[in-house]
């Protein structure tokens, strides 16, 4: 019998002990076979790897070493990572069931021209008990850019054939590198790409880019330069519609 593709998962993470167990245990408690799991751990000094080390013999690589901030250490997850299909899933987060990565792969296998494949995700309290938000995605169109969407980030799985082509996370985006990237991939490549429309990630509420209002305005300042980076006009259409799209995760 011919061996599964393999899938990759990253986790980066920095004094995250009170909740990297969660999500180790989220991703090793997967039902797809074939998965090699990469810890980047940016030197935490809380303890992190203590809660890591339990679970070495069944992770493929623990990196740490200090870094640039998160998107450096997702990128070298994401460069180290040998899978056919490469996900992240951040140390505050956890996958929403246990046949999470064999569902994403049955849709690589089933459309096997597409580079990624998104899903949807709910942002959770805490202690992972209530939903807060629920962001619903849809299939990608030419209007997803332009009305402020964008995949969550935490639900993109790509092949590593798409960072071949297009690159990895831009460090000049303090915040906001994982729309810049899903927009220069979606957007300015027009790389093929499948929604699932299922939850695929439980994300613990508090995000960087969701900590202050300044940081929500900063994030929507560099959505804006992904687009004028890559010498497209921003429409109109993209201020109110992120807007919307974010009020209709509370309705």
């Amino acid at each position: 019998m011919a061996q599964l593709p393999k899938i990759s998962i990253v986790t980066v993470v920095y004094n995250g002990a009170l909740t990297i167990e969660d999500t180790i245990q989220s991703v090793l408690s997967q039902d797809y076979p074939n998965l090699e799991y990469i810890i980047i751990d940016g030197a935490s000094t809380d303890g992190t790897l203590d809660k890591v080390n339990p679970y070495r013999d069944r992770i493929a690589q623990v990196i740490s070493e200090p870094d640039k901030g998160i998107w450096d250490a997702m990128n070298k997850g994401l460069q180290r990572a040998t899978g056919d299909v490469i996900g992240i899933l951040n140390s505050d987060d956890v996958y929403a069931h246990s046949n999470v990565l064999s569902k994403v792969m049955n849709v690589f296998e089933e459309h096997p021209t597409i580079e990624a494949a998104y899903g949807n995700l709910k942002y959770m309290d805490r202690g992972l008990t209530k939903v807060i938000r629920d962001w619903k995605s849809r299939p990608y169109d030419q209007r997803f850019f332009e009305y402020g969407e964008m995949p969550p980030h935490p639900t993109f799985f790509a092949k590593r054939s798409l960072y071949d082509r297009v690159g990895y996370l831009d460090l000049n985006f303090r915040l906001g590198a994982d729309y810049e990237l899903c927009f220069r991939a979606m957007r300015v490549h027009q790389l093929p790409t499948k929604w699932i429309d299922d939850c695929l990630v439980h994300m613990r509420i508090g995000g960087e880019s969701n900590r202050s209002v300044k940081n929500i305005v900063d994030q929507h300042r560099l959505n804006m330069k992904a687009w004028t980076i890559h010498g497209l006009p921003v429409p109109l259409s993209f201020h109110y519609g992120k807007f919307i799209h974010r009020l209709k995760q509370f309705l």
